[in-house]
């Protein structure tokens, strides 16, 4: 007994060990994604950072060498001193676009909402604000927003039927209409004009996580009151129109949840029931596409009052996949952000220890990671190298 709980302890001492040496020996595997990303506040890239790890953990590689989660990847890219700079493509001609999208097999366009100057100068100059509600509130758009050049190349990917993932804010704020048009008509799908994010508590004194722009135009609206005490979903249009639904006022369940049906469930390895506390978009499709997974939303009837004003449904699409004549998938939330150790990507088979990773509060969106983003991202992309081999 006392030989096989010895052998026990140390095979639980050299697990990591063993799961990093399996990484270290997996075959590298070419896939060249690009990456858009034009919401990197930091060197740590949260908005990309589970892209990143998926493919770092499949070991996948391009142009012959390993990703950098901070330099492969395009748009916004600060230096952590408060200087940036900004790789795109709004100065290339056509035969670049052209020879942009051969070298390329996919394109993975996650938040396009940008950079703002209040949250720049908190961060990096914080010794310029003078008003204590400076951080919170909108202000002037540094960069940010989908050009007509990015809607090319996506246009060439889609005419060359190359993988492309769009995901959460892709057309919204600060993406100029005419742009989204284009992006509607091109795609098929259609932004309501709604997004919409679970809060933990929507008390004020308690979160300070509700943006200060949030409350304000709920307040504006509504004689300055802001009743709300418990969890709940906040909805926020494209004019600025507010919906807040309380638990147990207008929801009998306070968090969205994301379901899947059978067949995509087992398709993608995907759990058929899985909550998301975070921000989403509510979208609209044609019946040509395939919807991999649908939000539900839990209220009572005061609540499908409130959602009735909005023209807003009670179920509506996570993820969805168009597979006729070109490869497109969008995810309807804003998947590729969640508070993940990259370092953990340089294990193989960690995902068997992943409920070590995240707690049982329902805010926390790591389980989401390991769940759901992980084996749906891990499955398209390894669908699109079998694909390309």
């Amino acid at each position: 007994m006392k030989k096989i709980l010895i052998a026990i302890l140390m095979l639980i001492v050299l697990m990591p060990l063993i799961m990093w040496l399996l990484w270290i020996i997996k075959k590298p595997r070419e896939l060249n994604i690009l990456i858009l990303d034009k919401t990197v506040l930091t060197s740590a890239v949260q908005e990309h950072l589970s892209l990143s790890w998926v493919i770092n953990n499949e070991k996948f590689i391009h142009h012959n060498q390993a990703y950098s989660k901070q330099k492969d990847y395009h748009g916004f890219s600060p230096d952590d001193k408060g200087n940036y700079h900004i790789r795109d493509f709004e100065n290339f001609s056509s035969e670049n676009m052209d020879n942009l999208a051969n070298s390329y097999d996919g394109a993975y366009y996650t938040d396009m909402y940008g950079i703002y100057a209040n949250e720049w100068i908190t961060r990096y100059y914080p010794e310029k604000i003078h008003d204590k509600r400076f951080i919170a509130d909108r202000s002037k758009k540094i960069y940010g927003g989908m050009t007509q050049k990015e809607l090319d190349f996506l246009r060439l990917m889609k005419q060359k039927n190359k993988l492309i993932i769009n995901e959460f804010n892709v057309i919204a704020s600060p993406t100029s209409k005419e742009i989204r048009n284009k992006y509607e008509n091109e795609f098929n799908i259609h932004w309501t004009g709604w997004v919409g994010c679970y809060f933990y508590n929507l008390d004020t004194l308690v979160n300070a996580d509700i943006p200060r722009w949030l409350i304000d135009n709920y307040t504006r609206n509504h004689s300055g009151q802001w009743p709300f005490k418990k969890s709940g979903i906040a909805f926020v249009s494209e004019n600025d129109q507010m919906l807040i639904l309380e638990k147990d006022t207008h929801l009998n369940t306070d968090i969205p949840y994301i379901y899947t049906n059978e067949n995509n469930a087992k398709h993608y390895h995907l759990p058929e029931k899985i909550k998301y506390p975070f921000w989403f978009d509510i979208m609209e499709t044609n019946p040509s596409f395939r919807i991999i997974s649908s939000y539900h939303l839990d209220t009572n009837a005061a609540g499908d009052s409130l959602l009735a004003l909005g023209r807003i449904p009670k179920i509506f699409p996570a993820a969805v996949n168009y597979k006729n004549g070109y490869n497109y998938y969008y995810f309807c939330g804003d998947f590729a952000d969640n508070p993940i150790s990259y370092a953990s990507s340089r294990f193989r088979y960690i995902q068997v220890f992943s409920p070590l990773f995240y707690s049982s509060s329902k805010n926390e969106r790591a389980s989401f990671f390991w769940k759901y983003y992980r084996p749906l991202l891990r499955q398209i992309l390894n669908e699109e190298y079998q694909r390309t081999e």
